[in-house]
């Protein structure tokens, strides 16, 4: 019998059965796809032996005048930027817990941190400065405090705990001592959390609809009202709370029993059994009479609470960098590597993000307030620019360029994106763009489509003139001057997340998907948490210069392209991993660890110096195939007697196995002879194998094994029927 070449298509379809797939592939892990061909994907080493606290969520690389390379790395916890393979800590600090007192115990390296309603939690990590050490009582010198970062142990309402880098040597201390402790800004939690129930500061229950405003005036750790005395507590409005009912302060429920002026009156602190505790002025302030169910976990909900995500850019040398609903923060190579990032001056003080528009130059905040600095006055469909040239002038008048913009369209803006000469804007439902006309409009902007919502900040990306996200009710859209859905021969996969073994996307952690493209092999990747994940653990990429699609177990939490440096830049995350940088004294795997890798390097997971540390496996299987008549269409079953390997690339061994079926609904099995491995001077294989239906799978399991399929060729008879 002659040689008979099977036909394979490029991509993976997985939107029918395996019989139906015929002729195609169906399934692989770490593959990718040029000129039709199916190859293993490059390896990816280390930049760094650090890793990062927390779960990063952006990057985002630039340079100063001299040409120096900088990229910026924001997690969940960290600011941090990379410049000259190393990483320096730029996160800002938040407002300082002063006159602190300190306790010590001989011979124990546990330190006791005393500050009433210091408002800190496990985990959160902080600095010490203005340190007073006292003549006696104490081994420690102020050096021990000044010098590292420190993560809080345990905590109490009026003290919490860290652990020294030694023991107390002397007699120890007693609340003694001054200093002051200086928080990192919490950027948020590391996880999307399912709303109202137990553990995510909600206390059970959930909310419709929820009015916010602000604390006019402190509340003290204690039982009284605003500024330590009274039964009431004041906002800065009223507008819009019930006559009487509950209101959430941080992680602190308080019940009132009614409303005079911008009073809450008749509070009783500590409600439910939540957590008494000092808040400061301004603190947000939610309505939470509407929550049902008060006192048990949810067990469904139609909230989800936001992770930490950042929104990076720069504004020509300077860094700009804005926490998800919160503030705007910027830095400058300029004033060194060791200073931190600060508030951006005059900017809105609560934004969904920003982003720099292009040639015109005006940093644009987006889902931002109505009234710079108020926080409750945040609207997210509101959108407001500064003037031009100048990131600190947000006031609209005759003679600059700054300005505001509300969308119609939508309930939020989830993302945004630079594109060829305009700025694409996705809310929840519809697409607009944004495109600079100059004075006096400034900008022009205009809905260009409607259910096409994204899934997520970081779910879109513009490359070769086209935008790409993926949608949020599923899908994948793109937009060349009309938006339109991808065709996806993966999307059922992808989507599909009824039991807890699919690998389809969770839904509720939407907002944690991130894309980016790889322009060294046209490949743009969808970053997803799969079903019943927390955390992204899988991919799916589109070839878009080849129009095929492939999915991966490949996870990165944020990932960019070459661009300055020399090849595509990544971060992984490991929920249990102990970070090394920064140096934190008493740190724990609490919040997790971030490495960052810099992908297209070699075939293997390497070390920081190219050292194979594991090998990709990669593999990819075909659907099945039948080699018979096709007017039989699988009436007889076929012996296939050898096959002649063909691989543009082979490096090390390959292994091919042939799977064996003789109806659909049957599960597969090798070929007695199978798997069959397959070297470079490899010129045939004798295979015996037999069966109605027939597949093919290509693997590697060791390092530095690469390959490259080209087509399969096998000597095939009919072997009768029945």
């Amino acid at each position: 019998m002659s040689l008979v070449k099977v036909p394979f298509k490029p991509g993976f379809n997985k939107q029918v059965t395996q019989s139906t797939a015929e002729y195609t592939w169906t399934d692989g892990d770490f593959v990718r796809f040029r000129y039709g061909e199916p190859e293993k994907i490059g390896g990816w080493q280390k930049s760094s032996s650090d890793t990062i606290a927390g779960v990063t969520r952006d990057i985002h690389n630039w340079t100063d005048l001299d040409g120096n390379k900088y990229l910026a790395i924001a997690s969940h916890k960290l600011l941090v930027v990379y410049f000259g393979r190393a990483f320096y800590d730029i996160t800002p600090l938040d407002t300082a817990l002063t006159s602190c007192t300190m306790s010590t115990t001989n011979g124990s390296a546990t330190l006791t941190v005393n500050k009433a309603g210091h408002g800190l939690a496990a985990g959160d990590l902080f600095t010490f400065s203005n340190m007073t050490i006292p003549g006696s009582g104490t081994g420690f010198v102020a050096a021990d405090f000044t010098t590292n970062t420190f993560e809080v142990v345990t905590v109490a309402t009026d003290s919490f705990t860290v652990t020294m880098g030694s023991n107390e040597s002397s007699s120890g201390l007693s609340a003694a001592t001054g200093c002051n402790v200086n928080p990192y800004i919490k950027p948020g939690p590391a996880i999307a959390t399912p709303g109202y129930g137990f553990g995510v500061a909600q206390w059970g229950g959930k909310t419709i609809a929820l009015t916010t405003n602000d604390l006019d005036g402190a509340l003290n750790d204690d039982s009284a009202g605003t500024g330590g005395s009274g039964t009431a507590v004041t906002l800065t409005s009223t507008s819009g709370f019930t006559s009487a009912g509950h209101i959430l302060v941080g992680s602190e429920l308080i019940t009132y029993t009614g409303i005079s002026s911008n009073d809450l009156t008749g509070i009783t602190r500590a409600a439910l059994g939540s957590t008494r505790a000092a808040h400061s002025d301004a603190a947000a302030v939610t309505e939470a009479t509407n929550f049902v169910d008060w006192g048990k976990a949810s067990s469904t909900t139609d909230v989800t609470l936001d992770p930490a995500n950042w929104a990076l850019d720069n504004f020509g040398v300077i860094l700009t960098a804005t926490i998800k609903n919160n503030k705007t923060f910027e830095w400058n190579p300029s004033d060194g590597l060791t200073t931190r990032a600060t508030v951006s001056s005059n900017n809105p003080t609560a934004s969904v993000m920003t982003l720099v528009s292009g040639r015109d130059r005006h940093l644009i905040h987006l889902g931002t307030e109505t009234t710079v600095g108020t926080s409750s006055t945040q609207d997210k469909l509101f959108i407001r620019f500064s003037d031009q040239e100048d990131r600190t002038d947000y006031t609209p008048v005759s003679t600059n360029t700054a300005g505001t913009f509300r969308l119609d369209s939508g309930t939020k803006i989830e993302g945004a994106v630079r594109a060829k000469d305009y700025i694409l804007i996705l809310t929840d439902t519809s697409a607009y763009t944004m495109q600079f006309v100059g004075p006096p409009f400034t900008f022009n902007v205009q809905q260009v489509g409607s259910n096409c919502g994204l899934i997520g900040q970081h779910a879109i990306v513009h490359v070769d003139g086209i935008v790409y996200w993926m949608g949020q009710g599923g899908g994948f859209f793109a937009f060349d001057g009309t938006v339109k859905r991808i065709p996806c021969s993966v999307e059922d996969f992808v989507f599909t997340n009824v039991d807890s073994d699919d690998l389809g996307l969770n839904y509720d952690a939407g907002e944690l998907v991130y894309c980016n493209f790889n322009s060294l092999f046209t490949e743009i990747n969808w970053f997803y948490p799969k079903a019943d994940s927390s955390q992204i653990d899988r991919c799916v990429t589109f070839n878009y210069r080849e129009g095929v699609w492939t999915t991966s177990s490949l996870a990165r939490t944020a990932y960019m392209d070459k661009t300055l440096f020399e090849n595509p830049i990544a971060s992984e995350f490991t929920s249990t991993g102990t970070p090394t940088f920064p140096t934190i004294q008493g740190v724990s795997n609490t919040n997790g660890a971030s490495q960052i890798y810099e992908h297209e390097k070699g075939v293997n997971q390497s070390d920081q110096n190219g050292n194979a540390t594991a090998s990709i496996d990669a593999f990819i299987e075909s659907g099945d195939f039948t080699l018979d008549a096709k007017e039989s269409q699988g009436e007889h079953f076929i012996k296939i007697k050898r096959f002649i390997p063909d691989f543009k690339v082979l490096s090390g061994n390959a292994t091919v196995t042939i799977k064996l079926k003789d109806f659909p609904s049957e599960t597969e099995s090798s070929s007695s002879l199978g798997p069959f491995t397959v070297t470079s001077s490899t010129k045939k294989i004798d295979t015996r194998a037999r069966g109605r239906f027939a597949s093919l799978k290509i693997e590697n399991t060791t390092t530095d094994e690469n390959w490259r399929f080209g087509s399969f060729r096998a000597d095939v008879q009919p072997d009768g029927g029945r």
